[in-house]
């Protein structure tokens, strides 16, 4: 039966998940297939569009990493909207571009209505001291935070875990290949590492996270505009750090090179770092939330983020965490969780709802 395919076209992998009326559900995984490079991205889709063969449905919802200035959590796509899409391409210009590549692809190999769901909308609540940045206001510039989408499906399956003490202060690490954090009060964004775009905050696998503006300064006067953007967005972070070796985790915590240990020590406390700021800003936190790629799958990872913590009520209980259990935390500690991330579902249910809005409203 026809259902909704969701779309998640990254800058390295393309993800897809068809769900069917019945509640059935596949899901399709291309990974690392290339530097964000489309011809590859192209490639991927070819062979997502073969897998699923006479499969076709009923609307398709995306992931959009960046919205702009939109606060809706998903919006349809029409031509203006795909207008308006195209012209904030400078916002994430790792990622927009295959972003959109999926958009055009499946309207031209499928030809029915598409919905963008945002990852920046669920920061829409941030407030205008999270939200500012301290230079000149008329500039335009703010914090817009990315990850969202996750984020919200997170906060979605909070209160099923924690009760009632899912609507306190809990830090979700989102760690992947691309990371960030997100403080969540009354489960609603407060505040979250990345800022303008999704280059800054801690650092990535092939991006610095927030850097000194001297350096940017200094940079610019070594290479173009478009050799600086390649630098930002794919030299630098754990690929750095570990000096050319991998900005794949997995690889970093299975090689026994001084450069890989550096690599993962240096992540793990920026990572903690920034668990502490929030804390600091928040006046304590009361969960501690790991979700995506490292986040959920690097056990020594997790250790090595919270063994300082204990100053902040968290200790993990070894055992569950090399399990990688749902709850992490030793019996004296606040909650530690572990929350796999599904983007799939939550684009899913952004889709079917804006689907039954247009309904009741034509109705």
């Amino acid at each position: 039966m026809p259902g909704i395919l969701v779309i998640n076209s990254g800058s390295s992998s393309l993800k897809a998940s068809l769900f069917d009326a019945d509640g059935a559900r596949r899901d399709f995984n291309y990974p690392h297939i290339g530097r964000g490079l489309l011809h590859d991205q192209r490639a991927a889709f070819d062979t997502l569009m073969r897998d699923l063969g006479t499969d076709k449905p009923a609307v398709i919802g995306h992931r959009l990493v960046h919205g702009g200035a939109v606060t809706e959590p998903a919006r349809w796509i029409d031509a203006t909207e795909r207008a308006r899409l195209n012209s904030i391409i400078p916002l994430a210009p790792l990622h927009l571009p295959s972003n959109l590549l999926g958009v055009d692809v499946c309207h031209e190999h499928f030809g029915v209505a598409q919905i963008a769901c945002f990852d920046t909308a669920f920061h829409a609540t941030l407030p205008p001291l999270a939200q500012r940045l301290p230079i000149p206001q008329d500039l335009g510039l703010r914090r817009y935070g990315f990850h969202g989408i996750n984020y919200a499906y997170i906060a979605q399956q909070l209160p099923a875990i924690l009760g009632d003490a899912a609507t306190g202060k809990i830090v979700v690490a989102h760690l992947g290949n691309g990371a960030s954090l997100c403080m969540l009060d009354k489960l609603k964004s407060v505040d979250t590492t990345m800022a303008y775009t999704p280059a800054g905050g801690v650092p990535m696998g092939t991006r610095s996270g927030d850097l000194d503006p001297g350096v940017m300064l200094a940079l610019a006067e070594r290479y173009t505009t478009e050799q600086l953007s390649d630098l930002i967005y794919h030299h630098m972070g754990l690929i750095a750090l570990s000096d050319g070796l991998s900005s794949d985790m997995s690889q970093l915590l299975a090689s026994d090179t001084d450069a890989a240990r550096f690599a993962v020590d240096y992540f793990c406390q920026q990572v903690r770092g920034a668990i502490g700021a929030l804390a600091a800003k928040a006046g304590g936190i009361d969960a501690l939330v790991f979700t995506a790629g490292i986040g959920e799958h690097a056990a020594l990872v997790r250790a090595k983020i919270c063994a300082p913590l204990a100053f902040l009520g968290f200790n993990l209980a070894a055992e569950r965490n090399v399990s990688h259990q749902p709850q992490i935390q030793a019996a004296d500690s606040k909650p530690v969780l572990i929350i796999p991330a599904d983007e799939a579902a939550m684009i899913c249910s952004l889709v079917s709802t804006l689907m039954s809005y247009q309904v009741n409203l034509s109705s």
